[in-house]
C-alpha cells in the first residue's frame, strides 16, 4: 500500500476520486499526494477517527494543511502511549516513492477521547465532511457501538460495506433513512480497493461531494451493485 502503487492501482480501476485515511493519523497523506500528481487520480485528505464510543468516522478534507490541524487536536486526544509493534505491527511514515522516513511511535490502534459529536462538529469547523464508517460491521461502528446514528451529530453519509444493501439497512435502521450511501473496500491492500461509488459532481472537491450527498443541483451519489 505504498503510494505509487495506491496510485497505480487506482487508475487500472478508472477511479477519480481516492481518500487517505489512516486510523487516527494523517502523516501519509501528502505522499500520496504527491504522488498522484498528474496521474489523474485526485486524492481527498483524510483520517478514520477511532471515537471514545469506539465507533469509526471518516473525516474528510480538501487539503493537507486541513488534515494535519485536525491530527493535532486528535493527536492531543490520544492516550500517551507508545506503539507496540509486537502486538499492533509498524506504523512507517513514507515519502512519494514509498521509501522509509520514520515510525510514528504513537499508539493509534485505539480510541481517542473525542465524542462522536465532537469528531463530527470538529470537522465541519474546518470545512471537511464526516461519514459513519462501514455501519452494518458488528464492531466499530456507530450501529454497533450506540445502536442507531444520533440525528443531532453533523454527519454528511454513512458508509457500508460491500456486503450490505442500503435499501435493507434503511428499514432495519430508521436512523439511517434520509442518509446517502457510499460504499467502500475500507482497503488496507491493494486488492480491496474498490470501485463501487459512483460521484456525479462538477469538480473533484469537498464543497461538490457534499451537494451529490446532498442531491442538489444534479449532483448526486450511486453505488453499483
Amino acid at each position: 500500500m505504498i503510494p505509487p502503487f495506491i496510485v497505480e492501482r487506482s487508475r487500472e480501476l478508472a477511479l477519480g476520486i481516492i481518500a487517505i485515511t489512516d486510523h487516527n493519523s494523517a502523516e501519509n497523506v501528502a505522499a500520496v499526494v504527491e504522488a498522484a500528481q498528474g496521474s489523474g487520480v485526485h486524492v481527498l485528505a483524510g483520517m478514520e477517527v477511532q471515537t471514545r464510543e469506539e465507533a469509526h468516522l471518516l473525516c474528510l478534507f480538501d487539503t493537507v494543511e486541513q488534515v494535519l490541524d485536525w491530527q493535532a487536536v486528535v493527536y492531543d486526544h490520544l492516550p500517551p502511549l507508545k506503539n507496540r509493534e509486537d502486538a499492533f505491527g509498524a506504523q512507517f511514515v513514507v515519502d512519494a516513492t514509498g521509501d522509509y522516513i520514520r515510525s510514528n511511535d504513537r499508539l493509534l490502534l485505539t480510541s481517542t477521547s473525542l465524542s462522536v459529536e465532537q469528531v463530527a462538529q470538529g470537522v465541519a469547523e474546518r470545512e471537511g465532511l464526516c461519514i459513519a464508517a462501514h455501519v452494518d460491521r458488528p464492531a466499530f461502528s456507530l450501529l454497533a457501538n450506540l445502536g442507531f446514528v444520533p440525528q443531532d451529530v453533523r454527519l454528511a453519509a454513512v458508509e457500508i460495506t460491500r456486503y450490505a444493501d442500503a435499501d435493507e439497512m434503511q428499514r432495519r435502521h430508521p436512523s439511517l433513512v434520509g442518509y446517502s450511501f457510499v460504499s467502500s473496500g475500507d482497503a488496507h491492500r491493494l486488492s480491496e480497493i474498490s470501485d463501487r461509488t459512483i460521484l456525479t459532481i462538477a469538480e473533484p472537491n469537498i464543497g461538490e461531494i457534499a451537494l451529490a450527498f446532498q442531491r442538489q443541483g444534479g449532483r448526486k451519489v450511486k453505488i453499483l451493485g
